[in-house]
């Protein structure tokens, strides 16, 4: 993958592992996710890039909402997230609820993370 992604902030054997334990619990929320981006589910390795998307999507809210000033690439990729959750969406109900299913993958795979350590 190009770029920089939001699991390299993480161990790769402890995230693995974190999120493997959040699929018990949240599979059903991963797939709801993938749907509302039009993700395709029946990709290898489909659930490690709705973690990434949901951890970027929350590392970015936390940055928008803060005082810091965000550089060019920063506003390109937040914008770029929000897009994606949006499309095809017919009212602010259904992308809300998206945003709020991509904040409790990550704030859930962040907590189980945190408990491993």
């Amino acid at each position: 993958m190009q770029g920089s992604s939001a699991l390299d902030k993480y161990d790769l054997k402890k995230a693995h592992k974190a999120l493997k334990m959040l699929l018990i619990d949240r599979s059903n929320e991963f797939r709801v996710f993938a749907h509302g981006i039009e993700y395709p589910t029946n990709t290898e390795n489909w659930e490690v890039i709705i973690l990434n998307f949901s951890l970027d999507f929350v590392e970015c809210f936390n940055a928008m909402s803060g005082e810091n000033q965000l550089d060019h690439n920063q506003i390109h990729k937040c914008m770029t997230l929000m897009r994606q959750i949006a499309r095809g969406k017919s009212n602010m109900t259904e992308m809300t609820h998206l945003e709020n299913t991509a904040y409790l993958i990550a704030e859930d795979f962040k907590s189980i993370y945190k408990r491993m350590e």
